[in-house]
């Protein structure tokens, strides 16, 4: 592996990595997931600043959600979580867009749930399994994303059955809902002029020319067959 090295990921990049990803063994952890990491941990900064400083009524659909928040802090960062998740699912950029509208759909039906670091790794293995259900073709078994995400299997099904309910089983995604998520994960990047990530990432353009020689390998090959 390459030495670690500072690289900003730009929204054109961002765009390329999520349209023109490739699906191989040995592939880079996809740009998405350090932007929606970092998303994620800016949500959680401020949603403890406004628990700091409001105090709010749980209603008892409020309280059904708390079935997300663990007994102990799991010791592991959002990226690093991530990364696990993909390491061992190689579930692909439109996974985690997917999941993304899944968890802001969720946080919009249940207004008093706050993303935290006592709920946001179980929200994000179930939200993440039930995008894979939704946009793979082939997918792991509960029990797989189950010990990927530091849980028991039992635990991994209740919590997906929770979540369906709690957001209404609405779980279609359209071409343009897509679209719009990954716009706004592109004006993310924008802000400051993009994120600087302390890893090796393989840019979009690396991607697209190894792309560009699979497919002439693949047209000589029929050429020769």
């Amino acid at each position: 592996m390459a030495a670690a090295s500072s690289l900003i990921i730009s929204p054109r990049k961002l765009r390329s990595d999520l349209y023109c990803y490739s699906y191989q063994t040995d592939a880079n952890t996809p740009l998405v997931i350090s932007v929606l990491a970092s998303l994620i941990e800016r949500t959680m900064v401020r949603n403890e600043r406004i628990a700091k400083n409001c105090k709010w009524a749980l209603s008892a659909k409020d309280f059904k959600s708390r079935v997300f928040d663990c007994h102990e802090t799991p010791d592991m960062t959002i990226q690093s979580y991530l990364e696990r998740i993909f390491r061992y699912t190689k579930a692909g950029p439109s996974v985690y867009v997917v999941a993304y509208v899944y968890i802001d759909r969720f946080c919009q039906a249940n207004p008093g749930f706050r993303i935290n670091a006592r709920n946001v790794h179980r929200l994000l293995i179930t939200t993440i399994m039930v995008a894979s259900k939704y946009v793979e073709d082939m997918n792991y078994r509960n029990s797989y994303f189950a010990r990927v995400g530091g849980l028991t299997t039992n635990e991994l099904n209740n919590l997906e059955v929770e979540f369906l309910f709690l957001m209404g089983f609405k779980l279609h995604v359209n071409v343009s809902v897509f679209e719009s998520y990954c716009s706004h994960l592109e004006r993310e990047v924008s802000i400051g002029g993009g994120y600087h990530i302390e890893k090796t990432l393989r840019c979009a353009e690396d991607i697209k020319s190894r792309q560009v020689e699979e497919r002439r390998y693949n047209q000589i090959a029929r050429i020769l067959l």
